[in-house]
């Protein structure tokens, strides 16, 4: 059976988690095996570099640091977790992959879209989703939800202006890469699955 690669991208408190548990839980009732991961994180490795990166203390750190430790993070859970599950023919589902470096580091850090993507192409060897599904929220909405919750990490207290730019960013993605689909996540949750339903269907 063949695997698939599922990715959901968004700001900050757009849903990502809760809409992962609603597609784990429509594929298992198909009798597929399924699999959750987020980045940064995922393995023991990747989960102590992610640590390092949001790490509320670690405010001194430079900005080409954070997005190589984004990259290898997501080197070590590809080559460990990811690339066997989806050659063994399960599902595989992912809060967050490669677009959340492009627009968090690349366009937010100022980095550039392009220098990103060569420093991610390495570490995931070209490796891309069959579906993106990109939740969009208003970020200042999205990010103050989060925030509610548990105070928030190192780039979450970044200042709204940040998280602006990073909610344009993806917009803009969406225009340059045909796996994203854009969905608006300012509805019931019933509303948003049923959407997400209808693109998963379709892979």
């Amino acid at each position: 059976m063949k695997g698939i690669f599922i990715v959901l991208e968004g700001p900050d408190g757009s849903g990502k988690s809760t809409m992962a548990k609603k597609i784990g839980e429509y594929y298992e009732e198909k009798g597929r095996e399924i699999k959750f991961t987020r980045e940064p994180g995922g393995t023991d490795i990747s989960e102590k570099i992610r640590e390092l990166i949001l790490d509320n203390d670690n405010t001194e750190m430079d900005y080409k640091t954070e997005a190589l430790l984004y990259a290898a993070a997501r080197a070590q859970l590809i080559s460990e977790k990811i690339d066997p599950w989806i050659k063994d023919g399960k599902i595989v589902i992912s809060e967050r992959y490669v677009y959340s470096s492009l627009v968090y580091q690349g366009i937010g850090r100022g980095l550039g879209i392009e220098k990103i993507k060569e420093i991610n192409d390495f570490a995931t060897g070209r490796l891309r989703p069959d579906i993106v599904l990109l939740l969009d929220v208003n970020p200042e909405s999205g990010l103050k939800r989060k925030l509610d919750i548990d105070g928030g990490d190192r780039l979450e207290n970044e200042d709204v202006s940040f998280h602006k730019q990073v909610y344009e960013g993806y917009k803009s993605l969406a225009g340059l890469y045909p796996e994203i689909r854009t969905i608006n996540a300012e509805r019931t949750i019933d509303e948003i699955f049923f959407d997400i339903k209808k693109i998963i269907n379709s892979i």
